[in-house]
């Protein structure tokens, strides 16, 4: 797995108590949730997204399963995420629903990028049109697009200025049969978002009409 457990878990808003492991479902476990799961873990993903399993946050819901996912090419971690699947059985009024999907999503940028006044608007596009590409029904989205930018002073004077973009998002993935969403489509096109954050070009042969991040100059260690 790339490097990203080590950078999600110092503040993802509510999703910091996330450790190393896999939470399994049990025979206990609602029908719903364990069908939302199973999808989830049978899902197959372009082969620069390195994904998986790690324990999921405790307190935001009755059941929870998490994914930690990095976007790896020639050694080098273009962008990092985590995709948190929440479900309370007796359904959550703010969520309007009784599934949740809470994600953050970082890259580091180009400085001219970074500048761009319109990029956090642009982020925000891309996670509504990956979900829409993929014709998926969701409602109640929120969340927050975050640029950052680090200068170093004294001892780390050597390294260059850098700058980073955040998306924080959740949503809930309307139910089908058996009320389960479909969560494979839900991590296939947060999947979509996560490649274009790092700046891949679509998978889809010929498909000219994303708009990705321009990959970062220089490798970066992972």
């Amino acid at each position: 797995m790339a490097a990203a457990q080590g950078r999600l878990t110092d503040d993802a808003g509510g999703m910091d108590e996330a450790q190393e492991g896999e939470a399994h479902t049990t025979e206990t476990t609602p029908v719903p949730f364990r069908a939302a799961v199973d999808a989830l873990r049978a899902t197959r993903l372009r082969p620069e997204v390195e994904i998986e399993a790690v324990r999921p946050p405790q307190r935001l819901a009755p059941y929870a399963y998490a994914l930690e996912a990095a976007v790896v090419q020639d050694g080098e971690d273009l962008a990092d995420g985590r995709l948190v699947l929440l479900h309370d059985p007796a359904g959550h009024a703010a969520w309007q629903g009784s599934f949740r999907l809470v994600t953050l999503v970082r890259a580091e940028l180009e400085a001219e990028m970074a500048a761009d006044p319109l990029l956090p608007d642009v982020c925000w596009s891309w996670l509504t049109g990956a979900l829409q590409a993929r014709g998926l029904s969701y409602g109640e989205a929120s969340g927050t697009v975050t640029r950052a930018s680090s200068h170093y002073f004294g001892g780390l004077s050597a390294r260059p200025a850098a700058s980073q973009i955040e998306i924080r998002a959740s949503w809930t993935p309307h139910e089908g049969l058996g009320g389960a969403p479909d969560t494979a489509a839900h991590l296939a096109s947060w999947s979509d978002l996560l490649s274009q954050v790092a700046g891949l070009p679509p998978a889809a042969p010929g498909d000219t009409s994303v708009v990705t991040l321009p990959q970062r100059r220089g490798p970066r260690p992972r």
